[in-house]
């Protein structure tokens, strides 16, 4: 691998993944820690007296309580968007290697928002992030879908931005297709968390790594574009 994909891919990684971090610990945590409240049995929804609430609605974050914890979601983050800032650098490359298109940190941030769509977004639309205390379908037939529908909706971006003729035109069945066929899902539905919370907790999973996929294009696109010049 050319150094300046390595470095570009490490840097812009780096980058987001703590950008994404703080933006987990200030938006995503508190309801994170309010969801294994009710999974521990230290709160219980529909108690006589309702569903008791913590200060602000949220479980407060603790950073001295368990600091390593902290330490291993920022590390993940790190490792994570180090992970794919890899894939987006060498697509960016190979994309522009072929004419298709030049890289710039704003077309760096198109191809970040691309890379949450097919990654994060429409997976989420079937299986969305689950909190803790909340039950979800067996974990191998979810994976399968999931990847499934990564590689779907992966192509379909690619089609869009760079298909010809009628080709763009096949993006709208690779979007819908995992979709159509349907997500694993349970017979019933039941848990211990109360349904806003899930949904709450959903929204800002999704909110968080909008941002940290824009912030990886920008960067690992900013990067690339100083090692190249």
């Amino acid at each position: 691998m050319p150094m300046k994909l390595l470095t570009s891919a490490v840097f812009a990684g780096v980058a987001a993944g703590l950008i994404a971090a703080l933006l987990q610990f200030t938006f995503v945590a508190p309801s994170l820690l309010e969801g294994e409240l009710y999974e521990s049995g230290a709160k219980v929804h529909f108690a006589l007296d309702g569903s008791p609430q913590s200060p602000r609605g949220g479980a407060e974050i603790d950073f001295g309580a368990e600091p390593m914890r902290y330490v291993m979601t920022m590390a993940f983050n790190v490792v994570t968007y180090v992970g794919f800032g890899f894939l987006l650098v060498a697509l960016m490359a190979l994309a522009e290697a072929r004419g298709l298109t030049k890289i710039t940190p704003r077309q760096g941030l198109i191809w970040g928002i691309a890379g949450f769509i097919a990654i994060q977004l429409a997976p989420a639309i079937g299986q969305p992030p689950v909190l803790p205390g909340s039950i979800g379908a067996d974990i191998g037939p979810r994976q399968a879908w999931w990847m499934a529908t990564l590689l779907t909706a992966g192509l379909a971006m690619w089609l869009l931005a760079f298909g010809r003729g009628w080709l763009p035109l096949l993006a709208v069945p690779l979007l819908l297709g995992p979709h159509l066929v349907g997500a694993p899902t349970l017979d019933t539905y039941f848990g211990v968390t109360p349904a806003e919370l899930a949904a709450q907790f959903s929204a800002m999973s999704l909110g968080y790594a909008a941002a940290g996929w824009a912030a990886l294009g920008f960067f690992a696109a900013y990067f690339y574009t100083r090692e190249t010049t």
